[in-house]
């Protein structure tokens, strides 16, 4: 309680006295949010007085030519230009919330794609494919796109020599076919099987080839597989897009980062005098009516 009287009294000593002017009913006016100079004021105090923000019998410094000011827009686009008291920082707000939401739902739309051909293909093109079917990475998904079948991984007999894909509309019979074209003299020709030749092309096929548990076909269900592109192409429009608004993110930021340091370094500069420079606009509109130069 003798804190509490303590305060009140402390406040009440450093209260500024109320002109008449300022009463009006019995009520106190607000003050008007100004700066007051002393008519015998010295021409090197200016650049004090920029640097305050008077608030009634409130004096704030405003630390504008702070190297955290630019800083905190890139954080935060539009953080700086409210610390330096600037109406645009609205804009920079704006676009940092339709891009970041624009981001999140264009990647939520690319997750629901991704597992719509996922599902399909699992439905239908590796229906036949027993035990385990692992989900494949992007490119597996690419070449069920481009190819009607995998091929078989071993084109032999049971028991028998392994014999990679030769049925080159198949994937991996394609792949046979590459790796002939760039290890073998004649990839028509095959070399003796214990020579570096077929030994290279042998092992890039084992490597690059789609084994049993990753076989598709879509043999008789060309309407499937027209249904499986629709879907791929929507789901890289859609990649496309969100990769676009992290960009517009990216930008935001930048953009609002380089505007809060060219108006701090314009307002902290030094002139052709050598006294400080500032750069001054006239905002029409203000919260609450009032006009604000900065």
């Amino acid at each position: 309680m003798r804190l509490a009287r303590a305060a009140l009294v402390l406040l009440y000593a450093l209260q500024p006295a109320v002109s008449p002017a300022q009463r009006i009913g019995g009520r106190i006016s607000p003050p008007a949010v100004a700066a007051t100079v002393a008519p015998d004021f010295r021409r090197d105090s200016i650049p004090a007085l920029r640097n305050r923000i008077h608030l009634g019998p409130l004096s704030i410094p405003r630390r504008d030519s702070s190297w955290w000011v630019p800083l905190a827009s890139g954080v935060m686009p539009g953080a700086g230009q409210a610390l330096l008291g600037q109406d645009r920082f609205i804009g920079y707000v704006a676009m940092e919330a339709y891009a970041l939401l624009s981001a999140l739902d264009r990647s939520a739309e690319e997750r629901l794609q991704t597992h719509r051909y996922q599902s399909l293909a699992l439905d239908v093109a590796r229906a036949f494919v027993l035990g385990n079917r692992p989900v494949g990475n992007w490119p597996y998904y690419e070449s069920m796109e481009k190819y009607i079948e995998s091929g078989v991984f071993n084109a032999g007999a049971p028991g028998g020599d392994f014999t990679p894909e030769t049925d080159v509309t198949t994937y991996n019979g394609f792949i046979w076919l590459d790796v002939r074209q760039r290890w073998w003299t004649n990839p028509y020709v095959e070399p003796d099987h214990s020579s570096s030749q077929y030994r290279n092309a042998f092992n890039e096929y084992l490597a690059r080839a789609y084994r049993p548990e990753m076989r598709w076909s879509w043999r008789n269900a060309q309407l499937e597989q027209d249904n499986y592109r629709q879907i791929i192409n929507l789901k890289n429009q859609v990649h496309h897009d969100a990769t676009t608004a992290l960009g517009v993110l990216a930008a935001n930021h930048l953009l609002s980062m380089i505007d809060a340091f060219v108006t701090v370094r314009l307002r902290g500069g030094a002139g052709a005098g050598g006294t400080p420079s500032e750069l001054s606009l006239t905002v029409p509109w203000a919260p609450f009516g009032h006009p604000r130069t900065r």
